[in-house]
């Protein structure tokens, strides 16, 4: 997302959704995205842009593409159908190599020790580095595709309220928006998988990723301080010639852009289509505002709240979804319940929702029986492994993963 001005809170906003290319009869993985986007632009390029203002990007490897509205959009409603539009042509363009995109945060069987292929042209060198220093042949760099939210701001005072308020909702966020419950064909006891290992992926400079929940900052100067400071001092043996000193190396799950004045959220899984994710990012978003806004609790208490305490409840909901329960009564109290002792993260939920997301329009409608789908069934991780019904077999996954790839391609939610 870029613009050419600082837009203020809640104005417009960019979505990225990361698609990984796979085999349209096996599959596996597809490393062709290089030849696939030279095939639309007319020479190898890491950047597309498709009919509606849609970009078509790549960033590390060969089997993924990532989707982002150009422009900041104040709709969103608007980007479901142009979303859809670009996975339509995609598909149609990727079937000259047998290939076909595929929803979901993480591939189920995926070997990236032996299956990644690293981007061989623009930015090369980048993606070099990372590999050099992280070894990025693992799950956590070739294996973890999300839907990131970019929320812009105007002003230190701007993107104090709306950073204290990201860090209160990312806990929340395996509930509603988890879709990885495979890695190496084993569930491995979490609902979110991916989260796990992003976490974990730049282990070596810990600085990079902190605890994924961001320090407790209020302007420009304290962020680079705080945060980026230390990772470039990190980074400095390890990449003398300043390669990855760029605001983007930082790898918590929020991240602040000061390049483009936004807030980047960027721990939520994909979803099993555009629709779904886009109705996903409306109610963080909706949030997020009622936060800003103080509905809930004031700014002073949002900013007070610990780090740890927030790490906690993160790595909570990345065991177990919207079944998680919630024991931090302070916490509850951030978000509305001032008398409650535990509730589940679905109830939770399911009151936000109701405080923070009425249904004015018919996009709005459609969203929140999306949502309640969600709650009501499970976070795609849950339908995924109820329709696995304990078989982790190839073939049985396969089976399923083809019926992602469908609603994906149909714009429909899946149903275990």
């Amino acid at each position: 997302m870029s613009a050419r001005k600082p837009l203020h809170l809640f104005d417009a906003y960019g979505i990225e959704l990361e698609y990984m290319l796979v085999d349209r009869r096996s599959l596996s993985v597809m490393p062709v995205a290089d030849e696939l986007l030279k095939k639309a632009h007319g020479r190898y390029t890491n950047d597309h842009t498709a009919a509606g203002g849609i970009g078509w990007s790549n960033e590390l490897v060969c089997h993924v593409l990532e989707l982002r509205n150009e422009r900041p959009e104040p709709h969103l409603d608007t980007l479901k159908n142009r979303f859809a539009g670009s996975v339509r042509t995609l598909n149609k363009l990727a079937s000259a190599w047998g290939a076909m995109l595929m929803p979901a945060a993480m591939h189920p069987w995926m070997d990236p020790a032996k299956e990644t292929r690293l981007w061989p042209h623009e930015a090369r060198e980048i993606y070099a580095q990372f590999d050099k220093i992280f070894s990025c042949r693992r799950h956590g760099w070739a294996n973890l595709q999300s839907c990131q939210i970019n929320l812009p701001f105007c002003g230190d005072k701007e993107f104090a309220r709306l950073h204290a308020a990201v860090r209160i909702v990312l806990p929340l966020l395996p509930a509603l928006a988890s879709s990885s419950p495979l890695m190496d064909g084993q569930t491995h006891g979490r609902i979110n998988n991916r989260l796990a290992v992003y976490r974990s992926n730049s282990g070596k400079i810990p600085s990079i990723t902190g605890d994924c929940i961001p320090e407790k900052v209020h302007s420009h100067k304290e962020y680079q301080t705080k945060i980026l400071d230390p990772i470039y001092r990190g980074l400095k043996f390890h990449d003398p010639d300043g390669v990855l000193r760029h605001e983007w190396v930082n790898a918590r799950g929020a991240i602040a852009r000061f390049d483009r004045h936004a807030v980047e959220i960027r721990i939520m899984d994909m979803q099993e289509c555009p629709a779904a994710d886009i109705a996903v990012c409306k109610a963080v978003i909706a949030v997020i505002r009622a936060l800003v806004e103080e509905n809930f609790s004031d700014f002073t208490a949002q900013d007070a709240f610990s780090s740890g305490r927030l790490v906690s409840l993160l790595d909570l909901a990345g065991c177990g979804g919207e079944l998680a329960v919630i024991r931090d009564r302070r916490y509850l109290a951030l978000l509305g319940f001032l008398s409650e002792k535990k509730m589940t993260l679905r109830k939770l939920w399911l009151h936000l929702l109701e405080k923070t997301f009425p249904p004015n329009t018919a996009g709005d409608r459609d969203d929140l029986k999306t949502l309640r789908t969600i709650l009501k069934e499970g976070v795609l991780s849950r339908r995924i492994l109820r329709a696995a019904k304990n078989d982790f077999s190839r073939g049985s996954l396969r089976e399923i993963y083809f019926e992602l790839c469908r609603c994906l391609a149909e714009g429909r939610q899946f149903h275990a």
